[in-house]
């Protein structure tokens, strides 16, 4: 294989930029932290500039560590943090306010009064989605609410909406692509992931104009070239996929009933259901997986809000550790005798209660409770809420807990102790691989295979190397005492609105 591609992983709390040579390997990398912005209680903003300029800075650092010249580069890849909403003036390029993160609540009320009204249905029979603030359709809709003529503007197409690909291919081709990808039009709520097009309906709904909505290009396509002043050269973009699905890909979860989990800011798992658009009873989402040569490729997803960030709560918010990698250790020296749980509800709770108002919990503490059991609540929190969500798809896709092997990747995978936490407590065995930059890795195949440099995706599926499988090694009887444990934590967490649809609510 030859050819290098440049990935550009934009994240929730960084951005980062990876030139992988044409073994696959990485020759090059820029990291960049920007700013989080929390204006209210439950709300989260970016700064799309800011967000820009991290990733310009990023690329032109990556490309420099690998010592190629920019017009090496056979491709770009764009993976990006997927229900982040972006709003700009198509004639100055410039962000009519700050872009509203995944994470923000602030249209709880909205999905509410949607849900009264009986709209939930209609919008998951066409999206696969649940009516809750994560999406980024309810975002729009409430941003267009905040100016008088802003809807008139839309119309009139003199406005551009966006998650961050659609923002950063903007960025990237001053202003000549406004275009997004199967992957990202599939979170919106306003995409028909059957139909492959955006919904009338659904905008009808939300009142939301057509005319600001980007192009749905395939997962592997042409989304134009670089500004060459930008990189050193007119780099073309030949990749897009969501961050989840980024990783499905680079876990080259590429048959059906092949699953993944992305351990970061927040935890997400995707099982590979191939052809088959399967509807969920039991609260996950579905969703498009990827969408190549035309032809869609679907999987259920559970999402969990809060998983790398209870860590960083650990750090930040109570001083326990100065560094998230001191957790393992830390968690392994709980006293074995207690019981606490974390319900790290810090922003609502995801898949499969779906509770926007429920707000995080420790319980179980006692006089010797400390920093040790709270590290370890922190990390097991994050391997029951994986359980919930993997029982979850077992039931919707009848695929039997034995057969499950779980493929992992994202930041906190690096700690044994949690790796071996999460295999007790699934009674499955988790595979860390060697690459453990897999959503880079995913937006970078999608781009050098567009490029045919990089292998196909059987010859990309071969290249997929196993770092270590960590088995169960719990008892069932002490595993069912925690998992029974944690069921009754989240039920004391969830709200008691009634339109809680929660299994633990029933």
């Amino acid at each position: 294989m030859s050819g290098h591609v440049l990935a550009i992983d934009q994240g929730t709390t960084s951005s980062r930029a990876i030139v992988f040579d044409g073994n696959l390997q990485i020759a090059g990398v820029g990291q960049q932290e920007f700013e989080q912005h929390f204006p209210n209680s439950g709300w989260v903003e970016h700064d799309a500039e800011e967000i820009w300029d991290s990733v310009l800075a990023t690329a032109r650092l990556a490309i420099a560590k690998a010592g190629v010249s920019p017009g090496a580069i056979a491709g770009i890849g764009i993976t990006n943090q997927r229900e982040t909403a972006v709003l700009w003036e198509r004639a100055t390029s410039k962000p009519v306010g700050r872009a509203i993160v995944w994470q923000d609540r602030r249209t709880a009320p909205m999905c509410e009064d949607l849900k009264a009204r009986g709209l939930e249905p209609t919008f998951t029979a066409k999206t696969g989605l649940l009516l809750d603030p994560y999406f980024s359709g309810t975002k729009l809709a409430w941003m267009l609410n905040q100016q008088d003529g802003l809807r008139a503007r839309a119309q009139a197409g003199e406005l551009c909406f966006g998650t961050i690909d659609s923002w950063l291919i903007w960025k990237l081709t001053d202003g000549a692509v406004h275009a997004t990808d199967a992957t990202n039009a599939s979170r919106t709520l306003l995409y028909d992931i059957a139909e492959n097009r955006w919904d009338e309906e659904l905008l009808g709904i939300l009142d939301i104009p057509a005319a600001l909505l980007p192009v749905v290009k395939d997962s592997a396509d042409d989304f134009g070239v670089t500004a060459p002043a930008l990189l050193g050269a007119a780099i073309p973009i030949l990749g897009v996929a969501g961050d989840q699905q980024a990783a499905t890909i680079g876990n080259a979860c590429f048959q059906p009933g092949m699953m993944k989990s992305t351990y970061g800011t927040g935890c997400f798992a995707l099982l590979n259901t191939g052809r088959d658009r399967v509807p969920s009873t039991n609260r996950m989402l579905t969703t498009i997986a990827y969408r190549l040569d035309g032809e869609t490729t679907y999987a259920l997803e559970g999402s969990i809000f809060i998983a790398g960030a209870a860590v960083q709560w650990l750090r930040d918010g109570l001083g326990l550790i100065s560094d998230a990698a001191q957790s393992g250790p830390l968690a392994e020296q709980a006293d074995p005798k207690q019981s606490v749980y974390l319900v790290p509800a810090f922003t609502g709770l995801g898949a499969p209660h779906w509770d926007a108002e429920a707000r995080g919990a420790l319980f179980g503490l006692t006089r010797n409770t400390g920093p040790r059991e709270f590290a370890k609540a922190a990390l097991e929190s994050v391997a029951y809420q994986t359980l919930d969500l993997l029982q979850a798809m077992q039931r919707d896709w009848a695929s039997p807990a034995k057969d499950t092997v779980l493929r992992v990747d994202g930041a906190m995978v690096a700690s044994d102790w949690t790796m071996q936490s999460l295999a007790n407590i699934l009674a499955a065995p988790v595979d860390r691989p060697m690459i453990l930059e897999t959503t880079a890795l995913g937006a970078a195949w999608l781009a050098g295979a567009r490029a045919g440099v990089w292998p196909d995706m059987d010859g990309f599926a071969e290249h997929w190397a196993l770092q270590r499988r960590f088995e169960p090694a719990m008892d069932e009887t002490t595993r069912q005492i925690g998992i029974d444990g944690w069921r009754d934590a989240v039920r004391r967490t969830l709200s008691p609105s009634p339109l809680s649809t929660s299994p633990l609510s029933k």
